[in-house]
């Protein structure tokens, strides 16, 4: 069995380019991992936290470990200041949680909305499209491997979350053929907060996919916008070509390739090449791993003491 854990970054909302907060891409996309690596990836992953937030190694619970997030919002802040430091300590997180869905054996998918200027957009149905093309993406890896898997979405509200796995839900169920037959069940939806794989999902995203895609393709708003702030290119640069190697990518009945991350660029109709076209490499200064010398493992975080109980 296969669990792929889908958040998103960016809204529909009309792009104005004169507003700086504006806007310019919606990403969804996430992850796959075997049943088998998911254990292992929660314990990797908890471990990175402890040694980019060294104070959480202090938590007295495991519970408070896994519910404090790292989000990629904060990322993006440490790329767009001047501090060399902070913005090495953000790379060399990213450069290790790559390193770990390597180990992981996972798999990246997104679907890229690049959006045009004072367009008005549909947001619930680029919402339902994308989350369609990544289960459709998610099926064929399943059969490729006769396995079954269940999607977990980020959930966001009640009316949001049924409108955007009806689509699913139809494709499943309709009268014919079932055009899902390896996802048993239609996305399910979670909290960051207490799913670890929606809290990577949140960082692939919204550190990784989300500002690389602003540059790439809104690159004509760097002067104006943050959300393409020039301190992005080094994330393409330095991250995305190992994102591009995690892809699950397939011909499809038409022998166009399809899956992996998928963008539709209204903008300047560029295709998803130029997101992992090699670049200028990433100078060796600022390659630096980061880590606590002597980390002990986050097995041992937080067990002394039970969770506490909830507020009566």
């Amino acid at each position: 069995m296969y669990l792929c854990y889908l958040d998103e970054s960016g809204t529909g909302q009309t792009l104005n380019p004169a507003v700086s907060d504006s806007v310019p891409v919606m990403v969804i996309g996430g992850f796959t991992v075997p049943e088998s690596q998911v254990q292992g990836l929660a314990w990797d992953f908890l471990e990175l936290k402890k040694r980019f937030r060294p104070e959480l190694r202090k938590l007295p619970t495991l519970t408070q470990l896994v519910h404090h997030e790292i989000k990629g919002e904060a990322l993006r802040k440490s790329f767009r200041r001047d501090g060399r430091n902070q913005r090495r300590m953000a790379h060399g997180f990213l450069d290790n949680l790559i390193g770990i869905l390597e180990r992981r054996d996972s798999t990246v998918m997104a679907r890229i909305w690049v959006k045009q200027d004072g367009v008005r957009n549909d947001e619930p149905a680029m919402y339902a499209a994308a989350v369609t093309t990544l289960c459709s993406t998610f099926e064929h890896y399943l059969a490729e491997r006769s396995s079954s898997g269940i999607a977990v979405l980020d959930s966001r509200n009640p009316h949001d979350n049924k409108g955007n796995v009806h689509c699913v839900t139809t494709r499943r169920f309709s009268m014919g053929e079932d055009r899902l037959p390896h996802l048993p069940e239609s996305p399910v939806f979670g909290h960051s907060n207490t799913h670890i794989g929606l809290q990577i999902a949140d960082l692939l995203v919204s550190a990784i996919l989300a500002p690389a895609a602003a540059v790439t393709y809104a690159a004509d708003l760097c002067a104006v916008n943050v959300h393409c702030h020039p301190g992005y290119h080094k994330v393409r640069e330095r991250h995305c070509p190992r994102i591009g190697k995690l892809q699950h990518r397939y011909p499809a009945v038409t022998g166009k390739w399809t899956g992996g991350v998928v963008v539709s660029d209204a903008r300047g109709h560029e295709s998803a090449a130029k997101l992992f076209a090699p670049t200028v490499a990433a100078r060796n200064d600022e390659r630096t791993h980061i880590g606590v010398p002597g980390q002990p493992s986050p097995r041992n975080a937080a067990t002394a003491y039970p969770a506490p109980s909830p507020a009566p």
